[in-house]
């Protein structure tokens, strides 16, 4: 736990000097005290009662002061955001070399299973988007808990040529936005974050990607738009360095592959061969993934097969679990100093009531 304002805790230090004045009071009751003849008699008249009660009222309203002092400070603790309070938009990579085969059958067949496994591991109240992009990005489905329209999604992507992974951000970003009013859609002034305020946003986002970004914003300039809003960035590189030839299925290749024809050749169950065209445009961008995540406050991971990455797919509703948010405890202190100066006062009026 931390205090916003430390310098209010210094009021702390008024409690060692009320104990010792009550000390000092009670010493000079006792010589002040009047001597009778017969005390046995009067202690039988007087009421017994332990003798710590008489000290109890003044102990629980020290530490009604000490909760309010704690409270003008204003105390932050870290707790861990449950999972079914987070949003997270998975942002997958549909360019054209999701159709390499070096991974089998192909990238994005292995990716959809991993997504799906994803899907079916997430609690029931964790809101899922899920954003597609190539050339250009956009989100197929906004953030929900319908896992049936997640998985209809997931199966029906389709690829494209190019690489936007810094669009893919922004429109991730923007989806959250819409169901997180704390989170300010790209282009919309932050105004100014109160002090005390979270750390992380309880919600993420999820990047798979195969390759280097090849248009739209720089990703660290995407990504320092996700860092202003607290955001966290999961990002994962998928695939060897040896692609192989390209082929996917016909709803795979989506309705613009006839304009991809030259580059990819054959048709039949998908688009082989002439893989060398495309090595070019397959080189993973570690370093910029790395970077992403470092500056977001994410992970970089790193799947070369169809078990890595669902072994990553798996792990991150752990990693997800275990993020912190700061909650400022001032009304906690407050309610807690306010009832034990309460009890302190019925507690020195029960037990010093007449007979």
């Amino acid at each position: 736990m931390r205090v916003l304002w430390p310098w209010f805790l210094l009021v702390l230090l008024l409690l060692p000097a009320m104990v010792a004045f009550y000390l000092w009071i009670l010493r000079r009751k006792r010589r002040l005290a009047l001597r009778y003849s017969s005390l046995s008699l009067i202690r039988q008249a007087l009421p017994r009662r332990a003798s710590w009660r008489r000290h109890l009222p003044f102990a629980v309203f020290l530490s009604a002061l000490a909760c309010l002092s704690i409270a003008i400070a204003r105390p932050i603790a870290e707790i861990e955001v449950p999972l079914t309070r987070t949003t997270i938009i998975l942002a997958m990579d549909v360019s054209r070399s999701m159709c390499a085969t070096d991974v089998e059958p192909n990238r994005l067949t292995v990716a959809q299973k991993a997504a799906l496994a994803f899907v079916e591991e997430l609690s029931g109240g964790t809101r899922l988007g899920v954003v597609a992009f190539s050339d250009l990005a956009q989100i197929v489905v906004p953030p929900t808990t319908d896992k049936k329209v997640l998985r209809q999604a997931i199966e029906a992507l389709t690829t494209s040529t190019g690489t936007a992974i810094g669009s893919a951000t922004i429109t991730s970003i923007n989806a959250i936005a819409q169901v997180n009013p704390d989170v300010g859609r790209v282009g919309v002034s932050l105004g100014i974050v109160p002090p005390g305020a979270d750390r992380y946003q309880p919600d993420i986002i999820v990047l798979l990607t195969d390759g280097a970004n090849t248009r739209g914003p720089r990703p660290l300039d995407a990504a320092q738009q996700a860092a202003d809003r607290r955001l966290r960035i999961f990002t994962v590189g998928f695939g060897t360095t040896q692609p192989g030839s390209m082929v996917c299925t016909p709803q795979q290749l989506g309705s613009d592959v006839l304009g991809d024809a030259g580059l990819g050749g054959g048709f039949g169950g998908g688009f082989g061969g002439r893989g060398e065209r495309f090595r070019r445009f397959l080189l993973l961008d570690e370093p910029t993934l790395q970077g992403v995540a470092d500056l977001t406050g994410g992970a970089y991971y790193r799947a070369e097969n169809a078990d890595q990455l669902l072994q990553v797919f798996l792990r991150l509703p752990g990693q997800i679990t275990l993020q912190k948010q700061a909650v400022e405890l001032t009304a906690v202190f407050s309610a807690a100093g306010a009832l034990l100066v309460l009890l302190a006062v019925a507690l020195s009026l029960w037990w010093n009531r007449f007979p």
